[in-house]
């Protein structure tokens, strides 16, 4: 997984404050470039007298679209370039925009109603997360406020499976071009029953998981701190509270094997991971 072309995706406010806060610090650790774009929409060109209407409308247009701009030249410096692009939703305009300038990867922030420190999923996230080329990295709400000085750790939500497998090479890769160690981790999620079959389920289930990450660690310690843990909880919120977080986590997830090959497409697992992350979350492309 490559990481030297960064696209931030930036809107007014706290939600665009939080992207881009994350988009610079990525950047920065990668020693790569950064495109932050604002997209607005299209013109409607009316007939008839009307067209007086939209040489206002168009004007207006320009002029947010250079205020956005300018506003995130302040918080990114001139370290970036600055792009308008135009599209009727701003999270399919900047998977069209990823595709014309090769980026390797789109970052936003968390839609407004969204808890603090939490990530919600509004229309952008939604449209980039069934349909980008390239991962996409979400910011949770408030991270632009006290941004970390730099990543630690990458942590993958791994599950055995080709798709699995893959989503652990990009990790490993992605965490060798960051300078920061990886961790593996299986979610075992249980009702809750003491009943003796689903204890002895759950034994299997844990001792499988064990094993499977044991496997996939397997190669990558050469040149990586790896490390490697089975998270059980009544559910998925509970399960990712029994471990520790560091202040520069990355959370990254693979998309579901029933999307698109080569596009982003959310699963049920990944998106509960995401709505519980109390750190960025990573959704990579399908690749298997």
């Amino acid at each position: 997984m490559k990481l030297g072309n960064v696209l931030a995706g930036y809107a007014p406010g706290p939600r665009g404050r939080d992207g881009l806060a994350l988009a610079v610090l990525l950047k920065e650790q990668a020693r790569g470039r950064l495109t932050v774009a604002s997209v607005q929409p299209p013109v409607w060109t009316p007939p008839g007298p009307a067209r007086a209407e939209e040489s206002a409308w168009r004007a207006y247009l320009a002029e947010q679209a250079a205020t956005t701009l300018a506003q995130a030249r302040e918080l990114a410096g001139e370290d970036a370039e600055y792009v308008k692009h135009t599209h009727r939703g701003s999270g399919r305009g900047l998977v069209e925009l990823a595709r014309k300038r090769g980026a390797d990867v789109v970052v936003i922030g968390s839609a407004p109603r969204g808890g603090r420190g939490r990530i919600a999923l509004g229309s952008t996230a939604d449209q980039l997360l069934h349909s980008s080329s390239v991962p996409v990295l979400l910011a949770p709400r408030g991270y632009g406020e006290r941004p970390p000085a730099a990543f630690d750790r990458l942590t993958v939500a791994y599950r055995r499976g080709p798709g699995g497998d893959a989503a652990v090479k990009d990790a490993a890769r992605a965490a060798a071009t960051l300078g920061v160690s990886l961790r593996l981790v299986t979610l075992v999620v249980s009702s809750g029953r003491r009943a003796r079959v689903a204890e002895e389920m759950l034994v299997r289930l844990r001792d499988q998981a064990a094993a499977d990450l044991r496997t996939a660690a397997r190669g990558h310690r050469r040149r990586l701190s790896v490390e490697a843990e089975v998270l059980e909880g009544r559910s998925v919120p509970q399960a990712l509270g029994t471990t520790s977080w560091l202040a520069g986590e990355m959370i990254i997830c693979a998309s579901s094997a029933t999307g698109p090959l080569r596009r982003v497409f959310l699963g049920d697992t990944s998106i509960k991971i995401v709505k519980a992350a109390t750190c960025p979350v990573m959704v990579l492309t399908r690749q298997t």
